[in-house]
């Protein structure tokens, strides 16, 4: 049986605000009726993997940061955006990788929670695979990756007639500092930490991305098709 094909969107450093704006172009790909813009039959969608190229805050669906909050953030040189994906504030910058999988879940086979849970497993895969064999996902509204008690990766979805966006943010060596200015994710008393910080050496975002791409084929049980890059 043929496994779906996922498209390999590799965007390096870029803006928080163009990835959104290539994601929006993707739904609307994925939710095109039949046609020239419609995707083949074994396509499941997109993955975008990309490192923030700024300090970025974002809020979800429930909110998460007041207008003080946001022009005290603002203040900082960050910026900060609304977006429709679930949970509460979180912060995203350089040293992060960022996963967008923008995904027909028909195509794959899964519900909307076991895609949660899917995206969760990729991540404690590669920490794993890069030697950290204690990260564990814990149930809502602890939803992410952990190690101990901090968290290393992030996970927020949206769903709409079966097609997902946003995704995960996992922690490589991002600067964690930018993390105490809010409540990440709406959770009091708990921390944040990095695969930089729990390996005790420097892991960028380029190391990352090879264990992410074999944990995520694995997992979902699909094929990559390369595509290139639009920046």
């Amino acid at each position: 049986m043929l496994q779906p094909v996922v498209r390999l969107v590799r965007l390096n450093r870029l803006p928080y605000a163009e990835l959104l704006a290539l994601q929006e172009r993707w739904l609307r790909r994925l939710q095109a009726e039949p046609g020239s813009e419609a995707l083949s039959a074994a396509e499941a969608g997109a993955l975008l993997l990309c490192e923030p190229a700024g300090p970025v805050y974002t809020s979800g669906l429930r909110g998460g940061l007041t207008p003080e909050e946001t022009a005290r953030l603002r203040a900082l040189g960050a910026e900060v955006r609304a977006t429709g994906r679930g949970g509460l504030a979180t912060f995203h910058g350089p040293g992060q990788l960022l996963c967008h999988s923008v995904l027909d879940l028909r195509r794959l086979g899964l519900r909307l929670r076991t895609h949660v849970a899917a995206l969760e497993s990729c991540a404690v895969r590669v920490c794993e695979l890069l030697g950290l064999h204690g990260a564990r996902a814990r149930p809502p509204p602890y939803t992410g990756v952990w190690l101990g008690e901090r968290k290393v990766c992030a996970i927020g979805v949206r769903c709409g007639r079966h097609i997902t966006s946003h995704g995960l943010a996992l922690n490589c060596c991002t600067d964690l500092v930018w993390f105490e200015h809010i409540v990440p994710c709406g959770l009091v008393g708990t921390g944040v930490t990095s695969l930089s910080e729990e390996l005790q050496r420097h892991v960028n975002v380029d190391e990352v991305i090879p264990p992410f791409l074999e944990a995520f084929r694995e997992t979902y049980k699909c094929t990559f098709i390369s595509e290139d890059s639009p920046n």
